[in-house]
This record gives C-alpha cells, structure tokens and sequence, in this order.
C-alpha cells in the first residue's frame, strides 16, 4: 500500500515524534507533507528515508494550499491519505476529495474535554471538524475517551476506530549508565530527588502546580522539565518568584530517538548543544508527574511507565482506560500543589525501586497500534466500513 501523511507541521512535538515512529512500522510505503514548519522530526524522516514535502503554507487561511495539496496527492498515486492535526485534517480531507482519493483516514491526537491542541472548542471549531470528517471514511481516536467525545460530537460510531499511541518500550528501558551521564551533563547532584515533567510548554499542562509544590519540598528535591513552548518564560519567572529558581532545570525539547536536532535550555552548569534524549532524562528522573486536568491520551505517562518511574497523573486516559492492576506504578493525585506535594513527599520517603517497565507500557507497544491500524486502512481503501473498537 502506497500512503501520504499530512500533517500540520514537524516540530517536536507528541503527534509529530508519533507519526514517524508509526511510519517505521508500518508496512506501507510512506511520503509526508508538511503544511508548515518543516522542523526536527523532518529531519528524523528524512533520515529514515521518508520523502518529506514541505507545502509552504502561509497561516491558516492560505487558500491556494488546497490546489497545491490536491496536485500532490493526485500525481503521487497514492492508495490512501491519512491527515494529522486539526489544520491538516481539514485542508487534507478536502484536497483529497479534490484530487479524487476517498480513502482518506483521519487521526484526533487531541481532542479534550474544553479545548483540541490548546485551542477553545467552540460552536465554530466543532461545526468545522463536523464537516470535515464527513469528506474522510475513518476517523482514528487514540483512547476510547477520545472515541467517546468524538460520538457525542455527532461522529458516526461506525466511523470511529481506536488505534491508542504506541511506543517503542525497549528504547525507554531504563539504562543505569544513561542515568549517571544524563545527571552529569545536567548539572544534577546524584543524591537530588528528581521530579520530571515532559510536554509542550503550554498553559494547558499546568507546570506551574509542579513549581508551587516544589516550594513547599526539601531543598534537595528538583523539578526537570523537558519541552518547550510558549509558557516558559512565564514558568522561568514564577519559578523565581517561588525562590526555586536554582532548583528547576528547563531542558528544552528533547528528541524520542536518534536523527532529530535538539538543544538543552537549562540553567545547569552544563549546557550542550546536544544534550541527553527523552529516555536518557527520564532515566535520570526519580518520578514522572502530569499535572494537565486534560489529555487526549497521555504519551508522556506512558514513556514513563515504560521507564519504570513511579508516575503521578491529573488525567490520563492511556491509563484509566485500562484495568487498575495493569499500572499499578501510577497514582492519579488531584490538581493542586498541595496534592502533589504530598504524593511527591510519599514517593521520596518510599526510595528508589525497581526500573521495570509495567503491563500497561506493553500493552501500547507501537508494533501492535501499527498492526491496527493497516486494518484501518485496509478497510478504508477497499471501501469498507472498519470494524469499531474499544
């Protein structure tokens, strides 16, 4: 089978770090477009030898991008089209109606209860999508929570099929040596308790909770956080009004695997313009906490528990979704510092323990969500409905 991939953009980030690690299990032949900002994991595919478009388009209402997205799904041949992202799943859905391809799948990476990828869901936004969807013939959600807000939506349930994240739980198999070498190129003190936080730097994911209770923990307690976005000079700043400044490490966007541009923004006497990846600094963390009260799946909980992290969560379904004893190394706190930092206290006074990944890790092993999903486009490309998950 002979796929395109649109997508919104590559720049590092939990759907964009997904397609390409779903692109090297998939057995399809695979090409990408990029709608805007060809960033590190364009490099990473195009290192892997995928074929990367770049589609140049100019901002949201940039028109002319339909005919030139239409022109290249109509002289590549391809047998189907799968979109990623709000903006790409609009103006990917409606290209390839233009182009003549009904094939078309669709992924909702993150889709919440108030808000898909930061923005409000308003009337405006869920009537765009609605319209949307109708020019695809599969919708994937990956949580069955997700699933379940795409129904109420008024997604046809026939339409909708679960293929949950996926990751590779051998790369996040925790590494004692990448541990000390992460430490030390950060600056990280070997007896500091290390509590880490992975995700964009948005208001959305709420870090701040994480800075409130670290001011409220024993000196010798440290907050990690891996991404980048638009909260981190509001973050930098309340960290110094906290006076838990020298305790908090901005390690900038990390890459999940090799071949991808990367740069440590962090305060620790180390900087390096390529610093530890996302698995060496989760080994070098003590506990993973989630303070978002919003996620469409939950990667970063997940990429922890493979880690063998104890792991603190607000909400996510990767978890819930599963039966209790499956991830028993996962706690779900409420939102606030106070909650957090009691749990965080527990979790320090408990010492370290085994770094094995759980049941859950496996069970979202990303050969498995690839397999599911070619019976997505199977189906989708024989014309046929797929059969629904849960």
């Amino acid at each position: 089978m002979r796929a395109l991939h649109i997508i919104t953009g590559l720049g590092v980030g939990g759907a964009e770090q997904q397609l390409r690690l779903l692109l090297r299990n998939l057995p399809a032949t695979c090409d990408v477009v990029t709608l805007t900002n060809p960033g590190p994991v364009a490099d990473g595919l195009t290192a892997d030898g995928v074929r990367v478009i770049h589609l140049g388009m100019s901002g949201n209402r940039d028109l002319g991008a339909v005919p030139r997205l239409a022109k290249v799904i109509r002289g590549g041949g391809y047998d189907l089209v799968h979109t990623h992202l709000f903006r790409a799943c609009l103006y990917g859905r409606i290209a390839a109606r233009l182009a003549g391809t009904r094939a078309v799948v669709a992924t909702e990476h993150s889709l919440g209860d108030s808000q898909m990828e930061g923005r409000p869901l308003t009337a405006g936004v869920r009537a765009l999508y609605l319209t949307g969807e109708r020019l695809g013939r599969a919708t994937v959600a990956v949580s069955p929570s997700v699933a379940e807000r795409l129904s109420r939506w008024g997604v046809p349930r026939q339409r909708i099929h679960v293929v949950p994240n996926g990751i590779d739980v051998e790369r996040f198999r925790f590494d004692p040596r990448a541990r000390i070498a992460a430490r030390r190129q950060l600056g990280l003190p070997d007896e500091a308790f290390v509590v880490g936080g992975v995700g964009r730097l948005a208001p959305g994911k709420r870090f701040d909770v994480l800075l409130h209770a670290l001011a409220a923990l024993p000196r010798d307690v440290r907050v990690l956080l891996v991404g980048g976005g638009p909260d981190e000079a509001r973050l930098r700043v309340a960290a110094a009004q906290l006076g838990v400044a020298d305790r908090v490490l901005f390690a900038g966007e990390r890459p999940h695997m090799s071949g991808e541009g990367s740069h440590l923004s962090g305060q620790g006497p180390h900087p390096s313009e390529e610093g530890p990846d996302l698995p060496a600094l989760l080994a070098a963390m003590d506990v993973l906490a989630s303070p978002s009260p919003e996620e469409a799946f939950g990667l970063a909980v997940v990429e922890g528990i493979a880690a063998g992290l104890p792991v603190l969560y607000v909400r996510c379904p990767a978890v819930e979704d599963l039966p209790p004893d499956a991830a028993t190394g996962a706690e779900r706190v409420t939102g606030d510092p106070d909650s957090f930092a009691r749990a965080l206290l527990r979790a320090r006074s408990a010492g370290p323990r085994p770094r094995l990944p759980l049941e859950a890790a496996h069970h979202y092993s990303i050969t498995r969500s690839a397999a599911q999903l070619m019976h997505v486009y199977e189906a989708a490309a024989s014309g046929s409905t797929p059969r629904v998950s849960s």
